[in-house]
């Protein structure tokens, strides 16, 4: 028996490749398959089984292309109704896989048709539970996604998840091993812990939706409590998951298409493409194409294009580090942004070199910034609610990236304005969707909080209700 976690660090997602006697199955894939065709052949092993444990919200999965290319079956749990062939198992209902079983638990409440995949070794024995979004480590799936599609509200669901967990999954022994579907970055849930596998016996001493002594209303409170909007992409995520979409091939091809500057300025002109720069924030202050927005590859970015974008079929047109066309494209397939038209050939060299116009973000260090903090300029922090409260300059105002689009008038008209993150990456995205929007008069602080703090530029975590929305 092999098991393995296929663990993509930008999208806090776990994908898993099973095979037991020369038969494989796969687990929550991502979009691209051709990895896990590849690892199987190398074993000599046919994929058999596709098991998703629910319609994913935060990436597209590749279930149906790989299907479509192996053969193997896509089983969901109870209730669930895609619009493609599917093997809608019953609870408690097992499949073979070589020398092992994998029985089918329906663990509803992260969303109803959500199910927890056990595998039993050989011998019968409880070996490893594949937990989806129901369990985390450290945490549980967030009931509120699913609230319209089940007519329920996130504390119905919660409550449900609650049953799922103490019927199904807590009388499960200690040494089984528990593999989610998330971890730590994730906003599937609040306070995954950083490690991607774990015993269900230390989850029950570390996760406090586990405590033994927790009452379903306990429960229900702690796991609705704090929680932020989800993403607009989610359910259109969702929707992609149940209902089908295209070949990844054809997304490729078509996103990786090398444009001319003049096909390019033609394409983002006709087509309404958002310009999509991905290079790191130094190379995109230093020269961009007008109005482009900055989401650079080497961060969070498949979450961030999902959270400010927001709509899988606006048309995207790409600057990239040369050489990492095709993984753009992947990256936000992932995410269900299919409508990549193509990418600028040479870059912004060939930009420039083709006489078109070449825009900046002014910048300075923290040090130049301290100078100027003590001359009373405003300052404007684009991290999340939390980290502002933590600690944040004196007197700066808090416009979370998130939501950056319900600040816009707070932004002066006139006078020169800074803006930070914690480290560099989120400001310069905040910095181009403001340029994007005609805001020019703002200066970026590069290295962001950590360095700010570090040259002795006064910090508070009193928060100033007014500037908190």
């Amino acid at each position: 028996m092999k098991i393995e976690q296929i663990y993509t660090g930008c999208l806090a997602q776990g994908a898993y490749y099973i095979e037991s006697e020369g038969e494989a199955a796969i687990v929550d894939p991502l979009r691209e398959v051709k990895p896990y065709i590849k690892k199987a052949e190398e074993d000599g092993a046919k994929i058999k089984y596709i098991f998703e444990t629910h319609f994913h919200a935060d990436f597209v999965s590749g279930h149906v292309t790989l299907s479509k290319e192996t053969g193997a079956k896509i089983i969901y749990g109870p209730t669930a109704k895609p619009s493609f062939e599917a093997i809608i198992a019953e609870d408690g209902q097992e499949f073979k896989l070589g020398k092992i079983t994998i029985k089918v638990l329906h663990t509803p409440g992260h969303t109803m048709e959500s199910s927890t995949f056990l595998l039993k070794d050989e011998n019968g024995k409880d070996h490893a539970i594949f937990s989806g979004d129901t369990l985390f480590l450290g945490d549980v799936g967030r009931p509120d996604l699913a609230q319209k599609a089940a007519h329920m509200t996130q504390e119905e669901l919660a409550g449900t998840l609650f049953d799922s967990l103490r019927e199904k999954i807590m009388p499960l022994a200690d040494d089984v091993i528990v593999y989610p579907a998330h971890g730590a970055g994730s906003a599937c849930g609040k306070n995954m812990m950083k490690e991607t596998v774990d015993t269900l016996g230390n989850q029950k001493k570390m996760n406090y939706a586990l405590r033994a002594d927790m009452t379903r209303e306990e429960f229900i409170e702690e796991v609705t409590e704090g929680l932020l909007p989800p993403p607009q992409y989610f359910p259109l995520n969702v929707k992609m998951n149940k209902e089908g979409y295209e070949d990844i091939d054809i997304v490729l091809e078509r996103g990786t298409q090398a444009l001319s500057p003049d096909a390019f300025e033609v394409a983002a002109n006709e087509t309404g493409a958002i310009v999509l720069d991905v290079r790191h924030q130094d190379d995109f202050a230093k020269g961009h194409v007008p109005r482009s927005i900055f989401i650079g590859l080497d961060g969070s970015f498949a979450p961030w294009v999902g959270a400010l974008i927001a709509d899988v079929e606006q048309p995207i047109l790409l600057v990239t580090p040369e050489g990492r066309e095709e993984e753009t494209v992947t990256r936000l397939s992932r995410v269900g942004f299919d409508k990549t038209l193509g990418y600028l050939k040479g870059g912004i060299e060939a930009w420039a070199a083709a006489g078109k116009e070449i825009d900046t973000v002014d910048n300075v260090n923290a040090e130049e910034f301290k100078e100027m903090v003590e001359k009373g300029v405003p300052v404007f922090d684009v991290r999340k609610e939390a980290e502002y409260r933590s600690e944040h300059v004196v007197d700066a105002h808090l416009t979370p990236l998130d939501y950056l689009n319900d600040y816009l008038s707070e932004f002066p008209e006139n006078e020169t304005f800074y803006i930070h993150c914690a480290g560099g990456y989120r400001s310069m995205i905040a910095s181009s969707i403001l340029k994007s929007r005609g805001i020019h008069n703002l200066v970026d602080v590069s290295g962001g909080f950590s360095d700010i703090k570090n040259v002795g530029v006064p910090v508070t975590d009193y928060v100033c209700p007014s500037t908190v929305k």
